[in-house]
């Protein structure tokens, strides 16, 4: 007898092999940019060598990597303006880290409360909104007048610098919580103090520390302006005094050693971003 198929009915044949699909990345999506970064840095020494080696700049405006390094070794060995380099370079990493310790310390606390409490926003976010987009520099005349030309113009100046940016962030991290999680903590009888323990800080964490890393920037590109009022130590204080002198080498080593500690700092702060929210980008 024949079995005949009816509509309906399941035909089984040999089985099928699975189809991989391979999904396209979005993004970066932990793709290693490493190899990149470090090849753009070759390009651009090998075109700074190119262009000092056949003169297309005068030597004034851009000397070659050579008489960098030699001067560097050099202000290594000597100093430079009657200091040594360790004691140029901890005057301003004194200043940059009082500054940062006491924006941290101001700003994180002032954040988390504009962001929670809409008298705290109300009161504080026009003033830090009226400084806040306005240059170091802009100001620097009135620290001279209310605080003299000592150490604590200075700080107050990288302070107000690296203030805000940690302010905003800590307001920004807490005004993106979900309120999903706050309504689940409170549905669980979390009470106020371990709802800002457990909720609200861990999520706001990676915003803060965005913040702190952007504060830093910013206060190192204060650090020049901040040692123009009488320093006799600092790194700003030794560019601006070679240039005063046309020492163009010596300025490209303040700007060297500036951005090897920025780089240094930046890093540093991504490391213990990692360490401290390792769930940062993916949700």
């Amino acid at each position: 007898m024949t079995d005949i198929a009816r509509p309906g009915d399941q035909v089984v044949g040999p089985a099928a092999r699975p189809k991989i699909v391979r999904l396209h990345p979005f993004g970066l999506d932990g793709a290693r940019t490493g190899p990149i970064s470090l090849a753009t840095a070759l390009l651009l020494l090998a075109a700074w060598f190119l262009v000092t080696h056949y003169r297309l700049v005068p030597p004034l405006f851009l000397p070659t990597p050579q008489e960098v390094a030699t001067q560097f070794l050099a202000v290594f060995e000597d100093g430079y303006a009657g200091a040594t380099l360790w004691e140029h370079v901890s005057a301003s990493l004194f200043r940059i880290f009082s500054a940062a310790v006491i924006a941290a310390s101001l700003g994180i606390p002032l954040g988390l409360a504009m962001g929670l409490n809409r008298w705290a926003k109300g009161v504080f976010d026009t003033p830090i909104e009226f400084y806040w987009p306005l240059p170091p520099l802009a100001y620097l005349p009135l620290m001279i007048i209310w605080l003299g030309i000592g150490e604590v113009s200075k700080i107050v100046l990288l302070t107000l610098a690296m203030f805000a940016p940690v302010c905003l962030s800590a307001q920004a991290g807490v005004r993106a919580l979900p309120i999903e999680r706050v309504n689940a903590a409170l549905s669980l009888g979390a009470s106020r103090w371990q709802l800002f323990r457990t909720i609200v800080l861990p999520s706001a964490l990676p915003e803060i520390l965005t913040g702190l890393r952007i504060g830093i920037g910013v206060g190192w590109s204060t650090l020049v302006a901040a040692e123009l009022i009488a320093a006799t130590r600092g790194i700003g204080f030794m560019i601006m005094s070679a240039s005063h002198f046309l020492a163009t080498d010596v300025v490209f080593v303040g700007i060297g050693i500036i951005a090897v500690f920025a780089f240094a700092f930046s890093y540093g702060m991504r490391l213990l971003e990692a360490w401290l929210v390792p769930w940062k980008g993916k949700s």
